[in-house]
């Protein structure tokens, strides 16, 4: 389990992170969304320990981060938005590099390599900046982690390839790990990512899982207005309308409609959602 504690970080005088505090249970996938500069990638690199707080704590199955424990280490894996295209053969940079992680599964590597229909012999540095990413994303699952952290993991893949990341996360992440996947594609992932945390400027504006949403939110995509609408938007099918939900009947969850809610009924929403 992952506990934040009033964790607080910044960058010289400029605050990115303050007073956060919210609980990662295991088992689940988490999608972390924000607008630009709310801190998404610095929570990410806390989290593995690649930058220590300014205040507050981390702590996961009672590992500071930030120690850097060889057994912490080898049980969470960070996939930064960010990948090194080295001279080196796909199936050579898993064997060799998998190394450091206890459980990391060279044949289940190829088997992802496979669904994403990436050449595992080809050499890095000749891969496109697609074909980069899902071998750095095979790699990250193989490693079966208890712990992975993903920052925008489908930037840069194309359509089919945004399918193939859903049937490799959903096929090859064990029932106990606890991914935390940062995204601004939210319609690439919404069919798997659940909970859904929005991260607001020093601040935690949502934490929930899918049936909360949808027991406290009503999603509407008639086109009869709602005079309680808390948010609505015209797409080419009709009108998507938010509003609380009074009565008993669970709707589907749009969550770029919940993000725009969220975002102009900051206060409202925190109280709705507090546990």
């Amino acid at each position: 389990m992952i506990k934040i504690e009033n964790l607080g970080f910044s960058y010289g005088d400029n605050v990115v992170l303050k007073n956060i505090t919210m609980t990662l249970e295991e088992g689940r996938i988490y999608g972390l969304l924000g607008e630009n500069g709310v801190g998404k990638t610095t929570l990410l690199t806390l989290l593995c320990g690649l930058k220590q707080p300014k205040a507050g704590e981390i702590t996961i199955d009672g590992h500071t981060p930030y120690k850097r424990e060889p057994s912490f280490l080898s049980d969470q894996y960070y996939l930064s938005d960010e990948v090194s295209a080295i001279n080196m053969r796909a199936e050579e940079y898993a064997k060799s590099y998998g190394k450091f992680w206890d459980k990391f599964d060279m044949g289940k590597f190829l088997e992802i390599m496979e669904i994403f229909e990436n050449d595992a012999s080809q050499k890095m540095n000749r891969m496109s900046f697609g074909q980069l990413k899902k071998t750095y994303i095979s790699f990250a699952l193989a490693c079966n982690c208890r712990y992975i952290f993903m920052d925008e993991p489908t930037n840069g893949l194309d359509i089919p390839s945004k399918a193939q990341f859903r049937k490799a996360v959903t096929k090859y992440t064990s029932e106990d790990s606890t991914l935390l996947i940062s995204t601004h594609q939210v319609r690439d992932l919404e069919n798997i990512i659940d909970p859904i945390i929005i991260l607001d400027r020093q601040d935690v504006l949502l934490n929930a899982s899918i049936r909360e949403i949808a027991e406290k939110l009503t999603f509407d995509y008639s086109n009869e207005r709602n005079p309680n609408a808390l948010y609505s938007e015209m797409t080419p099918g009709g009108c998507v309308q938010v509003y609380p939900n009074t009565g008993s009947e669970e709707s589907k969850v749009n969550i770029e409609a919940l993000f725009n809610t969220v975002h102009l009924h900051k206060e409202l929403i925190k109280g709705m959602f507090r546990k």
